[in-house]
């Protein structure tokens, strides 16, 4: 049976493809109603580690090619399967909301910065981004924090671009609210409510993120996607000043187009940068964006522990 890391690994460069050698170990941590797991890379040379938030329609073994780039230039990386996705088991999982995904994450931070003294880096992938925000914003224990993307669905732009269709997004908030008292603990397939097909440019990869039922495969509540959409940042960006922020978007992204985060970006307090990745997707595994990304977290870890 194949590894589907190495199914999701398959689509990145040679270069960049992790060593055999090198794979994840699975761990446990529990959390209220949330057995978590975890994939760790651990590197006790590191200097650093990074806790990496995967978005909706993704788990910890769909995040390996960036782990693994990661991993493979020496950083020690964890990576959780969040509530509804992966191996992680939840107590009601019709239950589970956006804000449960905040807290699950500040909560695992504040655990990995008690058990570890190293530096926290904190970094999300697609709906990941803005968890990874909170995080920073919140949690008072992250040394660095990056996203592909930081999707503020107060903007209205957002929304239609997040879902499937874009009158969809135009009615979704208004909708879901109206309907909630009866429909926000009902499982739907992710791909009825997102547009999976610009998950990735490449087809292949598209195909293998929507068969894969521990993530774009899988079904999601109602109530989760109502609460995103309406969710709220704890800080404005002109207030954020928790930590320097890096923001690496992919340029060629069908899905939700760099212009979307840039605006939340730009509105950023805290010393930070951006990074266009060339050529990748919304998924970025494409060269040269891919190496980009790997070389900007990269030096975001020099920048941190100089030498």
């Amino acid at each position: 049976m194949t590894d589907p890391r190495d199914q999701y690994a398959s689509f990145l460069p040679a270069d960049l493809r992790p060593d055999q050698a090198l794979r994840p170990e699975s761990t446990w941590w529990r959390r209220r109603d949330v057995e978590a797991h975890i994939e760790r890379v651990r590197r006790p040379e590191s200097p650093l580690r990074v806790l990496l938030i995967h978005g909706a329609g993704t788990h910890a073994a769909a995040l390996w090619p960036l782990a693994g780039a990661i991993a493979t230039r020496g950083v020690e990386v964890v990576v959780p399967d969040m509530p509804g996705y992966g191996r992680t088991r939840v107590g009601r999982p019709g239950r589970v909301r956006y804000d449960d995904w905040v807290a699950f994450a500040v909560d695992l931070a504040r655990a990995e910065a008690a058990a570890d003294p190293r530096p926290l880096v904190v970094f999300g992938t697609s709906m990941g981004g803005m968890i990874a925000y909170e995080v920073a914003a919140r949690s008072g224990v992250v040394t660095a924090a990056g996203a592909t993307c930081l999707l503020d669905t107060r903007d209205p732009a957002v929304r239609r671009h997040a879902a499937r269709f874009r009158w969809l997004g135009a009615v979704a908030r208004p909708a879901l609210r109206t309907v909630a008292p009866v429909a926000d603990n009902l499982r739907v397939p992710i791909r009825f409510l997102a547009d999976m097909r610009a998950i990735a440019n490449d087809p292949g990869l598209v195909r293998v993120v929507v068969a894969d039922r521990l993530g774009g495969g899988g079904r999601v509540p109602l109530g989760f996607l109502r609460s995103f959409l309406q969710a709220t940042p704890s800080v404005e960006p002109e207030d954020f000043t928790a930590c320097p922020f890096l923001l690496t978007h992919p340029a060629a992204d069908r899905w939700t187009p760099p212009e979307l985060s840039i605006r939340f970006f730009d509105r950023i307090a805290a010393p930070k940068e951006l990074v266009l990745l060339q050529n990748a997707g919304h998924y970025p595994v494409e060269a040269p964006g891919v190496h980009q990304l790997a070389d900007a977290l990269e030096e975001m870890r020099d920048r941190i522990i100089p030498g």
